[in-house]
């Protein structure tokens, strides 16, 4: 083995002693515990980008308006399972300013993080329809929601989005729609892991697809509004977030408030339902719920079983924040442009050493500077890549666990890399080069 900045022989300790038969496959978590203990062992510090978590301070509005809430004495009182009054209308003012989208209150939900609302839809919608209890995954995608699936006990299907973008998606979403065993379709955007963005014309074959087929379309906005390309920080003006809702009713939108907002401590998110499927009513629900009506079900229902409400105080912080973008004080999306410029520099030190984009472009465009990017480097899978990386001090997770095609590339997420830790990043991608190069 070349000589590597971590010591050869502490990498393999710990990845024996964490159980891991192959690195380039562990989940993001088991990448995070594998690399905690190397550092707490080595005491070298990693270049970390295996966490999609957010790296820079929380909305202050947010923290005072959760602090305040806790002194008024709300930890003591349990919170209705559909929201407070006023969290509900911000997030209908919230969709209307910055998506164009009319959305009744009723129809918005706080949830514990954007995953909980993606597992209630998972449990609600697959059961809708009799026959129809398959999701079908456009991905590369989020990889915690096929764990999802798997501890509900449900089927899914998934290509690689990358392979059929514009027109060639239309052919392809139907080849799975006409089976008819199809209940509901799930993708970011933008998207995680490659940072790719849907076309409004994209958006469009999705929706009208939904339509024909009675297809329920979950959108995953995680990363609401950081397609850094365009300006989507003014309240009530267009440009707007794309959004598939506004081509079809059959949509529920999954809104984070921890990237945008920088909320993540709080695992509170947003459900938003369409208004037609909020009231829309299916008779094979009754099977599992006391109610046909789909607002209801999920709400009394699945969201009810599963938390029996979001945390009372992250609630008032998170109708602080939408109170602010709504009005205008709070430009949330000039607050995260920094991942945008810190996503630039780091994938030029990449390309200049050796390593290619991966995911590259959105269609004939180059995709935006981001939260993430994917990168691979000749002659090595992704597996091996990350597997190789770890001696480097540098960590990431595999496309391999995202549903990607593309099996020779990785992930590597900017948030918690810090400026400071560029010159370190530079000269171990110098030396990883210098010892696989030849």
């Amino acid at each position: 083995m070349s000589e590597t900045p971590i010591n050869h022989e502490i990498v393999l300790q710990k990845i024996k002693e964490n159980k891991l038969n192959n690195v380039g496959t562990a989940t993001i978590r088991e990448i995070k515990k594998l690399v905690d203990t190397i550092e707490k062992a080595s005491g070298e510090k990693f270049i970390r980008m295996e966490m999609g978590v957010p790296g820079l301070p929380p909305s202050q509005v947010g923290v005072e308006a959760e602090i305040a809430a806790l002194k008024n004495g709300v930890a003591a009182i349990y919170p209705d399972i559909f929201g407070i009054p006023t969290l509900k209308s911000e997030i209908s003012l919230f969709v209307k300013n910055f998506l164009n989208i009319d959305v009744l209150p009723e129809c918005c939900l706080p949830t514990v993080g954007s995953m909980q609302g993606s597992y209630a839809s998972f449990i609600t919608l697959n059961r809708i329809h009799k026959g129809r209890n398959k999701t079908l995954f456009m991905d590369p995608g989020f990889p915690v929601h096929k764990q999802q699936m798997k501890v509900i006990g449900l089927q899914w299907e998934s290509f690689d989005v990358y392979n059929y973008r514009g027109d060639k998606l239309k052919d392809k979403l139907e080849s799975y729609f006409s089976k008819g065993d199809i209940s509901s379709v799930i993708y970011s955007n933008p998207n995680n892991p490659s940072w790719i963005c849907l076309t409004d014309k994209e958006l469009q074959i999705i929706g009208d697809l939904a339509n024909k087929y009675d297809i329920i379309v979950m959108e995953d906005l995680a990363y609401f509004g950081m397609d850094f390309r365009q300006d989507f920080s003014q309240a009530g003006k267009p440009p707007y977030q794309p959004s598939v809702a506004n081509y079809t009713e059959n949509y529920i939108l999954f809104i984070s408030s921890s990237k945008v907002f920088s909320y993540a401590g709080q695992r509170i998110g947003m459900m938003i339902i369409s208004n037609a499927l909020y009231k829309k009513e299916f008779p094979d629900l009754l099977e599992y719920y006391v109610s046909e009506n789909f607002g209801h079900s999920m709400i009394f229902g699945t969201v009810y079983a599963l938390s029996s409400g979001t945390a009372h105080s992250a609630q008032y912080a998170l109708a602080a924040i939408l109170k602010a973008a709504n009005s205008g004080q709070l430009n949330f999306v000039e607050e995260v442009k920094e991942y945008g410029r810190k996503a630039q520099i780091m994938k030029k030190m990449f390309i200049e050493n050796g390593f290619k984009i991966v995911y590259d472009m959105d269609e004939e465009k180059p995709i935006a500077d981001g939260f993430y990017f994917t990168f691979s480097y000749p002659g090595l899978s992704g597996s091996e890549l990350l597997s190789e990386l770890i001696f480097y001090g540098i960590s990431a997770i595999s496309l391999a666990i995202t549903g990607s095609e593309r099996i020779e590339g990785i992930r590597a997420c900017v948030s918690l890399v810090k400026r400071e830790q560029f010159p370190v990043l530079e000269k171990r991608l110098k030396w990883f080069n210098k010892n696989h190069s030849n």
